[in-house]
C-alpha cells in the first residue's frame, strides 16, 4: 500500500469539489498533497472531476516520479518550489474567473476585506512566465513569502495549508475576495482597510468579547 494512498484518495474529491465550484475548467488546476518527503499530484491531461486514486503520480521532491503510470501535472515544478520554502503540506491552484480577471490587471489584490488577513493580507501577483517553467516556479515562490494565496499573472491563483481541505478553503476565499474587488470597481474605487485597521481586527480576534451568563 503506498504511503501516498490517502493524499490520492483526497485529491481527487477535492478534484471534484473545484470543478463544481467552478474554480478550474477542463483540465486546468492542479493540486498535491506532501506526505514526508513525496508529493501526489494531478496527472497532466486529465479533468479534475475524472480523476481516480491510481490515475495520481507520486514524485519525491527533486521531481521524479516513483510511483503511477501517468506524467505528474506540467505545475509540478511549481508546487515543488513551494513545497521547499514554505510550511505547506498541500498546494491547490486553480483558474477561477474573478481571480484570473485581478491576475491580469493588477499587481495586487487590495485588503478590501478583514478576511484578506487569512491570506496574510495583501495578495501579491506573481509575474507572467509560461506555465510550467522554472521562472514561473520562482515568480510564484516570491509573491507567496510570507502568504498563503500569490494570483499569477494573466494565469489564475495558488494557495497553500497544512492540509488540502485548508488550501482548498483558502482558493475559495481568494475567489471571493477577487470577485468582491472586481464587483466594487464597477460602483467606485473600492476603499482599502489601512494597517492600523487590520491590526485592530487581529486584537479582536486575539482577545473576542465574553458576554456574561445570566
Amino acid at each position: 500500500m503506498t504511503r501516498c494512498a490517502e493524499a490520492r484518495q483526497t485529491i481527487c474529491e477535492y478534484g471534484r469539489r473545484a470543478v463544481e465550484l467552478g474554480l478550474v475548467l477542463g483540465t486546468s488546476g492542479n493540486l498535491s498533497v506532501r506526505t514526508g518527503d513525496l508529493v501526489a499530484v494531478t496527472p497532466a491531461g486529465v479533468a479534475l472531476d475524472a480523476l481516480t486514486p491510481e490515475m495520481c503520480p507520486v514524485v519525491d521532491l527533486d521531481g521524479y516520479l516513483v510511483e503511477g503510470e501517468l506524467q505528474p501535472s506540467s505545475e509540478t515544478p511549481l508546487h515543488l518550489a513551494i513545497y521547499h520554502s514554505t510550511f505547506a503540506q498541500a498546494v491547490c491552484h486553480t483558474h477561477s474567473t474573478f481571480a484570473t480577471v485581478v491576475a491580469t490587471t493588477r499587481t495586487e489584490l487590495p485588503a478590501v476585506h478583514y478576511n484578506a488577513l487569512q491570506l496574510g493580507g495583501t495578495v501579491r501577483v506573481a509575474e507572467y512566465a509560461t506555465y510550467g517553467t522554472p521562472e514561473l516556479a520562482e515568480h510564484v515562490r516570491t509573491a507567496m513569502e510570507g502568504k498563503s494565496a500569490a494570483l499569477m499573472a494573466n494565469h489564475g491563483g495558488v494557495t497553500i495549508g497544512a492540509t488540502l481541505a485548508q488550501a482548498f478553503e483558502a482558493s475559495r476565499l481568494l475567489e471571493w475576495l477577487c470577485e468582491v474587488y472586481v464587483r466594487g470597481l464597477g460602483v467606485g474605487e473600492p476603499v482599502v482597510l489601512t494597517p492600523e485597521q487590520l491590526d485592530a481586527v487581529v486584537e479582536r480576534s486575539l482577545n473576542p468579547p465574553v458576554f456574561p451568563r445570566r
